[in-house]
C-alpha cells in the first residue's frame, strides 16, 4: 500500500476515538444516522457488507455527510474491495487478511485497507505486505488489551483498532495503550433505537463516545 493511501488510514483512525461499527438494514435509516453521528462528534464511519444494502446504504451515507469518512467494513475478498470503492467508501475494513487481500490492496487505485489481525503470525504477514495499520479482531475473545500489550514490545511499528466486544466502559482502557489510535464499536447504533428513528439518542452516544480520553 502507498504512502499516501496509509496517511489516509492513520489520519481516519485518529480523528475520533470510536469508529462505529454499523450493521443497517434499512437505506431510509442511512442519512439521519449518519447525520445523528457525525453531528455527535463522530467523524468516522464503518458500514459492514452484512446486509444486501450496505452497497446503497454506503452511498446514501457519502451523499448525506460528504465531510465524514465512509468505510466498507467486513470486506473479505477483492470483489467487494472493488465495489466498497465504486459506492464511495474512502477505506475498507476487514475481519482477516488473505493472500487475495493483501495482493489487491498493493495493485494502483485500489482503496486502501484496515485489515484484520488476531495472532503475531498475521501481523507479521500484513507488515511483510507493507501494512502498518491494524483491527485487532475480535479484540476481547482473541486476548484484547492483555495481547495487544504483548504485541507492541516486538512490533512498535504497528498501530491498531482494537474491535469485537468493546464498551463505552472498557473503550478508555484500550485507548490508554500506546499501539491503539482508536477503537470499534457496535453500541452506537443500537437496531431497536435505529427501528424507532430516535437519532437524538444515536447523537447522545457519539457524544460519550467522540468525549474519551487517548494518549
Amino acid at each position: 500500500m502507498t504512502d499516501t493511501r496509509a496517511t489516509l488510514i492513520d489520519q481516519a483512525m485518529r480523528l475520533s476515538p470510536v469508529i462505529p461499527v454499523l450493521v443497517v438494514d434499512d437505506v431510509a435509516h442511512a442519512a439521519p444516522l449518519a447525520q445523528a453521528l457525525f453531528e455527535g462528534g463522530i467523524k468516522v464511519l464503518e458500514i459492514t457488507l452484512r446486509t444486501p444494502q450496505a452497497l446503497a446504504v454506503i452511498e446514501a451515507m457519502a451523499r448525506a455527510v460528504p465531510q465524514a469518512v465512509i468505510a466498507a467494513g467486513t470486506v473479505t475478498n477483492p470483489a467487494q474491495l472493488a465495489a466498497a470503492q465504486r459506492a464511495g467508501a474512502q477505506f475498507a475494513v476487514s475481519p482477516g487478511l488473505t493472500p487475495a487481500l493483501a495482493e489487491a490492496v498493493q495493485q494502483p487505485g485500489a482503496l486502501p485497507l484496515l485489515p484484520g489481525v488476531a495472532t503475531a503470525s498475521e501481523l507479521m504477514l500484513g507488515l511483510d505486505a507493507g501494512l502498518e495499520r491494524f483491527k485487532l479482531f475480535p479484540a476481547e475473545a482473541v486476548g484484547g488489551i492483555k495481547l495487544l500489550q504483548s504485541l507492541h514490545g516486538p512490533f512498535p511499528q504497528a498501530v491498531f483498532c482494537p474491535t469485537g466486544g468493546i464498551t463505552l466502559d472498557s473503550a478508555p482502557k484500550y485507548l490508554a495503550l500506546p499501539n491503539v489510535a482508536c477503537v470499534g464499536g457496535s453500541w452506537l447504533a443500537p437496531k431497536a433505537v435505529m427501528a424507532a428513528g430516535q437519532w437524538d439518542q444515536i447523537r447522545a452516544l457519539a457524544q460519550q463516545a467522540a468525549a474519551l480520553p487517548r494518549d
